[in-house]
């Protein structure tokens, strides 16, 4: 939902995918132009019909096992595919011909130590993302809240797919 609303405020057109109808709602509400329904459509074949057959410029997946085959179908001639999560298990390894066959797209596999590599980096990125919270452009979702003490819990609850936004753990 954060990912959204960042794409939105910087003109994207959003086309997201969710597995199920409270998840639809929540990225209609994040902002999101259009919401594919991956358990009832093959996502690729939507976003190539909602993009006259040409794909997207990039794919954030955050879900991993379960879409990173539609997500790469889902890209243009020189897209990114971008994997930042595996809420559905881990990606299996990806053959480089697979990407040459997708139209030369790219992949990337982020993690922030990369995107934040000194102090000063980190407090103009945190910088930037705590004044859209305070000037209410960004909106945070708090999904569930556990004691920490059901810390288990929530990390089940997490690769269970059962949240959504934010999961706090309170002390």
């Amino acid at each position: 939902m954060l990912l959204i609303q960042l794409a939105k405020a910087r003109g994207a057109r959003v086309i997201g995918t969710v597995s199920t109808a409270e998840k639809e709602a929540l990225a209609r509400e994040a902002g999101a132009d259009e919401v594919i329904r991956y358990d009832q459509v093959n996502f690729a074949d939507a976003t190539r019909k909602l993009t006259d057959g040409e794909g997207v410029h990039v794919v954030y997946d955050g879900v991993g096992k379960s879409t990173v085959d539609g997500s790469l179908a889902s890209l243009r001639k020189r897209g990114m595919l971008a994997l930042f999560g595996a809420s559905s298990g881990p990606v299996p390894p990806i053959d480089p011909q697979q990407l040459n066959k997708a139209g030369s797209v790219h992949l990337t596999r982020p993690n922030s130590e990369d995107y934040v590599q000194t102090r000063a980096e980190l407090e103009w990125r945190i910088g930037e993302l705590f004044a859209a919270m305070v000037d209410g452009s960004l909106k945070v979702r708090i999904g569930a809240t556990y004691q920490l003490t059901d810390a288990r819990q929530a990390h089940e609850d997490l690769q269970a797919r059962k949240t959504t936004g934010k999961v706090l753990l309170i002390p």
